[in-house]
């Protein structure tokens, strides 16, 4: 496994993390039994980043995370969910909807944590809410150890946020289709000018970008990595290196 080193903190990231929204299913619900298996394998293999959020799995994901990673896999990985901005009304949901996250986890603070989703319009009533103290609040009191911010907005947005906040990490959609898209390249750049660290979300579209490889490049592709793992990723997050 290759790892990445997170800027402001000095945190050494799998260059590949494993993403908790595509798990597997049965039925319609989490194969608890495979995805186990799944996550624990690439745990054992060197991933070190496991991200997750309140919708995934129909709210879920975080409970079924919690449980994979007893047994000592907590103290393995670093740990990232998303503050959902469509449930924040108040600040006081802000503490409300961390506290839940935590218990849902089993752990008494998320290594990772993401305003989720951030566009022009969640990102101002987030702010006008006073979300910059509930951080700082929550930071302060161990709850989080490090904030950052997803993003699906335009690139004028990014980089108002980016200047908004002593970030450690962004999470971007980025891959060879969205160059110009969103934050896009030009968004990438900024922030790791600023040693924010980016994590990228749908590197392969969600696995639209792998779904029909040509035979010669399959086999070098099933020669280099480990299918049971990454069979498993869903949506996986990579570190790029800033």
């Amino acid at each position: 496994m290759q790892y990445r080193q997170v800027p402001k903190n000095g945190d050494q990231l799998s260059a590949l993390g494993f993403g908790a929204m595509r798990l597997a299913t049965k039925r319609l619900n989490i194969d608890e039994e495979r995805a186990t298996r799944q996550i624990r394998d690439a745990i054992d293999n060197g991933v070190n980043y496991i991200d997750t959020a309140v919708p995934y799995h129909g709210g879920e994901s975080e409970r079924f995370l919690g449980r994979v990673l007893l047994g000592g896999y907590r103290e393995k990985v670093k740990l990232a969910t998303k503050l959902p901005p469509w449930s924040v009304k108040s600040r006081g949901d802000m503490d409300r909807i961390l506290d839940i996250q935590l218990k849902k986890l089993q752990t008494d603070h998320i290594d990772y944590y993401l305003l989720h989703s951030l566009e022009a319009g969640h990102w101002k009533r987030l702010l006008e809410l006073g979300v910059l103290e509930f951080l700082d609040s929550v930071k302060a009191a161990g709850k989080i150890t490090n904030a950052g911010f997803s993003f699906h907005g335009d690139r004028k947005t990014f980089r108002e946020i980016i200047d908004s906040y002593d970030w450690t990490f962004c999470q971007i959609q980025y891959n060879f289709l969205d160059e110009m898209n969103q934050a896009g390249t030009e968004g990438l750049h900024y922030a790791a000018s600023k040693n924010i660290a980016v994590m990228v979300m749908e590197p392969l579209r969600g696995g639209m970008l792998a779904g029909k490889l040509p035979v010669d490049v399959e086999q070098v592709y099933r020669a280099g990595s480990n299918e049971t793992i990454c069979s498993g990723m869903g949506t996986p997050l990579g570190l790029e290196p800033s």
